[in-house]
């Protein structure tokens, strides 16, 4: 049986070395499968794609995929999921978060245990900044609130995959995707597999928080519409409020017999300033997913492919 390895990889020439070496100790240990290794290089400015290519002359059970330029690892993983022809796919990082060693184990979970997928999830995140874990965890407490799919909190994209499950991802057609909740929408049983938070082996990240941030956002509007009903309940709450606070003043008034009263207009500076932001809060909501269905519509392809060695992918998708 074929079992298929992908690696997106983005300025890792210092970490592949590592990881194939690691590859290489897994597919020793578990000989009784063939092995494709597909490494998609998106863009990468080092000498990520020379490292592939000396690779891929040395052992010919490497593929690689290099992008014109950097399309973003949602592309460069569907880009190697298409490609990959095994019964088995595995989806791993190149930085050796994504332990290798855990893939004997996930190997034989899927083989003897009633399940299509075996996912992983970090139970620590030991060594990330206090901030960004905050939020990861606020992140995922809002999406499972607000959408219909649950995202484990600390999943991880590595997994290794039955081949229905590859073609269920694949037959969805958006461009502008979201792995982990494509993963959870898809279905099919799924084995969970823990394990402690890893430094990358080699190598800086390339999230930096702002880009995280724009990752959770494109989350979010992926998979619910909440946000826009949200905007709908802040508008009638607050123009609720506004006339609750106009009776009131009439009333007042009234009572008072205060007409000629001078206005209070710091009160009322606030007040439109409050209006202000939350109409400009329910356009910038409603930007997100008309730019969203702007570019949906547009159908330009995922990625663009530059050179491979797998004869016969396609140049676009």
């Amino acid at each position: 049986m074929l079992v298929s390895l992908m690696v997106p990889c983005y300025n890792e020439q210092e970490a592949l070395p590592f990881l194939y070496e690691a590859l290489c100790k897994v597919m020793e240990e578990c000989s009784q499968y063939d092995y494709e290794l597909i490494f998609v290089n998106d863009g990468s400015r080092d000498k990520t794609l020379s490292v592939l290519k000396d690779m891929a002359a040395k052992d010919s059970r490497v593929r690689y995929i290099s992008f014109s330029r950097n399309f973003g690892k949602e592309a460069a993983m569907y880009a190697g999921l298409s490609a990959a022809k095994g019964e088995w796919i595995g989806l791993l990082d190149a930085d050796m978060q994504d332990p290798p060693s855990l893939l004997p184990q996930m190997f034989q979970s899927l083989e003897n245990d009633e399940c299509d997928i075996i996912a992983t999830r970090r139970v620590s995140r030991k060594g990330e900044p206090p901030i960004r874990s905050w939020f990861a965890r606020r992140f995922y407490h809002l999406i499972n609130r607000f959408t219909d799919v649950e995202i484990v909190d600390g999943a991880r994209d590595f997994r290794v995959m039955r081949r229905p499950v590859v073609d269920a991802i694949l037959s969805l057609g958006e461009r502008q995707r979201f792995s982990k909740g494509i993963f959870a929408w898809v279905g099919f049983r799924t084995k969970w597999l823990e394990y402690e938070n890893v430094e990358r082996v080699a190598g800086e990240t390339k999230w930096s928080f702002w880009k995280l941030f724009r990752y959770a956002i494109e989350g979010i509007v992926s998979f619910t519409t909440a946000p826009l009903r949200l905007a709908t309940v802040v508008g009638f709450l607050t123009s609720l409020g506004a006339f609750i606070y106009l009776l009131y003043y009439f009333i007042h008034a009234i009572i008072y017999r205060i007409w000629d009263k001078v206005a209070g207009y710091p009160s009322l500076l606030s007040f439109m300033l409050f209006l202000g932001g939350m109409v400009l809060m329910a356009l910038g909501i409603i930007g997100e997913y008309l730019a969203k269905t702007y570019i949906e519509v547009k159908r330009r392809p995922l990625y663009v492919i530059a050179e491979d060695n797998m004869n016969g992918v396609s140049e676009e998708k």
